[in-house]
């Protein structure tokens, strides 16, 4: 068995964004040279979250909306985490999210439904942050 690592470093000048990496992943998938396999992808960082989802710009949109609720940026003094730092809602926002996926790979390629792609979620952004991409396989 085989195994490939490769960090992708992202910064989105936004607090909050949503970051297609599916075609980063294709192209470690490619280095790698695993045709039959597995690959993780995990965000690096706390506050920011690796999932699957369709490429479709409302429901990014939809998400920001539905996070807000349930974890809201501000007022930030609602939340204990905060003092140093003004982020706990982005924490919260991540557990929801997820940290990684896990998606086979087959024939060389990533066995994925016809409308998923691979995102980065950003919720306390404006720096740079890793995501990992660990590919285990023949």
């Amino acid at each position: 068995m085989k195994s490939y690592r490769k960090e992708l470093w992202l910064a989105t000048p936004t607090r909050r964004a949503y970051v297609n990496i599916t075609s980063q992943v294709e192209l470690a998938l490619a280095e790698s040279g695993i045709r039959e396999g597995m690959v993780l992808v995990n965000a690096m960082h706390i506050t920011a979250s690796v999932f699957i989802n369709d490429n479709e710009s409302g429901l990014h949109s939809d998400f920001e909306k539905w996070l807000e609720k349930l974890a809201p940026e501000k007022p930030h003094a609602q939340y204990a985490h905060n003092g140093y730092e003004d982020n706990a809602d982005a924490h919260l926002k991540r557990q929801i999210m997820g940290r990684e996926v896990v998606v086979a790979i087959t024939e060389g390629k990533l066995d994925i439904g016809p409308w998923e792609q691979i995102f980065y979620g950003e919720y306390d952004g404006k720096r740079r942050k890793r995501a990992l991409i660990k590919i285990i396989g023949e």
